[in-house]
């Protein structure tokens, strides 16, 4: 069902104007640093390191571009709310994070990844503030359903679906677990939706700033992420 075949990392950006030009289709993946969002990614590519996922977390600290197909990029944010680091570095990262998703022309759409125990914590409604004024599209995936019981998971999805529709009513919800896994089917569909394929196939590949032709990485996956 995926659009993806051949999954590789692409490049990793630390300050905005380092961004790849592009107008190809990316998709970001962006959520609090223990919700599970490097696990999540690795689950829904089906490659078990594309993202480090590590036991501390706030360890993703750039943004990171992996390429699904020659114009479909996944583009991993900076995990919030945890990574124990100086206040001019949180700065940092605020404003890569605000200026990426406020101004980038090729985001397609945000999937946001909360922990179904503890969802909509200040900063994941900050994070929806800051993207929905954009009018693109918004997708959450309820991390880690495993660790509830079925009946306390589908009740969770209903109370903030229920939300949603108040407060955010463009806004699509899910439940995800990594470790089974499951919702994998349903993220693609929503995934595969955003990346309409008569769109796809038009625009040409990412560029990074001063080439001037796109070239493959060749860093291996995982061994940028995993930052002390």
């Amino acid at each position: 069902m995926a659009l993806f075949q051949d999954v590789s990392f692409f490049t990793s950006v630390n300050d905005a104007r380092d961004l790849p030009e592009s107008q190809c289709i990316e998709i970001a993946f962006a959520g609090r640093s223990n919700a599970g969002k490097s696990s999540a990614i690795n689950t829904i590519t089906n490659r078990n390191r594309l993202a480090f996922v590590s036991k501390t977390p706030g360890r993703t600290q750039h943004i990171n571009f992996f390429q699904m197909n020659p114009n479909l990029y996944f583009v991993d944010l900076p995990g919030y709310g945890y990574a124990k680091v100086p206040e001019s570095i949180r700065l940092h990262w605020r404003r890569l994070l605000s200026e990426y998703l406020q101004t980038r022309s090729a985001l397609k759409g945000l999937v946001l990844i909360m922990d179904i125990r503890n969802p909509f914590k200040p900063l994941d409604m900050q994070m929806l503030d800051w993207f929905t004024p954009t009018g693109k599209d918004v997708h959450i995936l309820l991390t880690k359903a495993d660790k509830l019981s079925k009946l306390r998971a589908k009740n969770t999805l209903f109370e903030v679906s229920q939300f949603l529709k108040k407060t955010y009513p463009n806004v699509s919800v899910q439940l995800f677990s990594s470790l089974i896994p499951s919702g994998v089917e349903d993220a693609l569909t929503v995934i595969n939706r955003w990346s309409d394929a008569k769109e796809l196939y038009k625009s040409p590949p990412l560029v990074l700033p001063g080439e001037k032709n796109p070239v493959k990485r060749g860093l291996k996956p995982g061994n940028y992420l995993n930052i002390t």
